[in-house]
């Protein structure tokens, strides 16, 4: 990493991010600025991004942007180009739990209201981006999708919206490619951040203060004994931003602590597999054999 945010790998470059300040989105933010990349920075927390702007005063601009808005989307992309020039890489994070509801409690309110915010906004953004992007000879986007897009057990419409970020960045990352704009998806896991207390209802100040008390239980949800952070997954989209990705479009990252490598007794040797529980009765014993 660069230091001072000077010759970083990200010299030159401007990015979008979109829900940068907080969570995974401020660790893009940071990562991106200390390889000296020039941030436009797309949220709702204004006093959040008044106080980013001032931390990185004449390299990160902050616009008050609602995903859900397409108005608000164009307005954030050309503010990209009217602050610093230009856009070469967008990074599609905003986002939130979404409804809690299961498939026969399920509204069309809350099923389109999640969508609308994981699933058409990165659509959106990534329309808006690319003529910005082709401008300067190609770009990045880079969508951050969820391992709920993967697997059952993170939530219905959540699950279902990440899975189709995952195949949109597969498709878009066909029809930009003339373009040189390469597309691409990172899988993040358990990620200890505030969107966990906002799925269930907290306001946003409550929400940060439960994110430290999630810290040890999500570190033995997954064979890496650590909690996720948002610098591991800024480290995936720093990849992504770069020419060390040139060749990769089309695909998804997944930075998920070993999450999903399969069921927990294939890495926790204290496990018991449900199948040996019911077995137990039934197996042979040394009086049998003899």
């Amino acid at each position: 990493m660069s230091a001072g945010g000077t010759g970083g790998r990200l010299q030159g470059k401007i990015a979008l991010v979109t829900g940068g300040c907080s969570g995974i989105g401020l660790g893009i933010v940071e990562r991106f600025v200390a390889e000296g990349a020039q941030v436009l920075v797309a949220d709702l927390q204004d006093e959040k991004g008044a106080n980013i702007e001032a931390r990185f005063a004449g390299k990160v601009a902050y616009r008050r942007c609602d995903v859900t808005q397409e108005a608000d989307i164009a307005a954030a992309t050309a503010a990209a180009a009217e602050v610093f020039g230009g856009l070469d890489v967008l990074v599609n994070n905003a986002g939130a739990g979404g409804t809690p509801a299961g498939s026969m409690d399920m509204t069309t309110d809350g099923w389109d209201q999640t969508h609308a915010l994981l699933l058409r906004a990165p659509m959106l953004g990534t329309k808006h981006a690319a003529p910005l992007m082709i401008a300067r000879g190609g770009g990045s986007v880079i969508n951050i999708a969820s391992i709920a897009g993967l697997e059952a057990g993170w939530g219905l419409a959540y699950g279902v919206a990440k899975c189709g970020v995952i195949h949109l960045s597969k498709l878009s990352a066909a029809d930009l490619a003339i373009h040189n704009i390469r597309v691409n998806a990172i899988c993040p896991g358990v990620i200890v951040t505030p969107i966990f207390g906002m799925s269930i209802g907290l306001e946003r100040a409550a929400a940060d203060q439960m994110t430290a008390a999630l810290v040890e239980s999500a570190a033995q949800m997954q064979p890496l004994r650590r909690p996720g952070a948002p610098a591991d997954i800024a480290g995936a989209a720093l990849f992504l931003a770069t020419e060390d990705s040139s060749f990769v479009t089309g695909t998804h990252i997944v930075v998920d602590g070993g999450i999903t490598v399969g069921q927990r007794i294939s890495w926790n040797p204290e496990a018991v597999l449900p199948i040996h529980v019911a077995m137990a009765p039934h197996a042979p014993t040394p009086e049998d054999a003899a």
